[in-house]
């Protein structure tokens, strides 16, 4: 059914919508929109960072220290 739409189709359909809500209200819809898309990278982001960080830690190094060689 989706794959007959075509151009004119995808057209008459952003008529219609723009007829039935306005350019106002399709605008602040689309803000909203950027908005999120924006706050969904920004938290791959920062999970991306948490994991990193946790690689880090996890990472360190636990060669014991001279002078506890020492004392085995």
């Amino acid at each position: 059914m989706l794959n007959n739409i075509g151009l004119p189709g995808l057209l008459l359909i952003a008529v219609v919508v723009l007829v039935l809500f306005g350019r106002g209200k399709i605008s602040s819809l689309m803000g909203e929109v950027g908005k999120g898309i924006t706050a969904f990278k920004k938290g791959v982001d920062d999970g991306k960072k948490e994991l990193e960080d946790e690689k880090a830690e996890s990472a360190k190094d636990v060669t014991p220290a001279e002078d506890e060689k020492d004392k085995v």
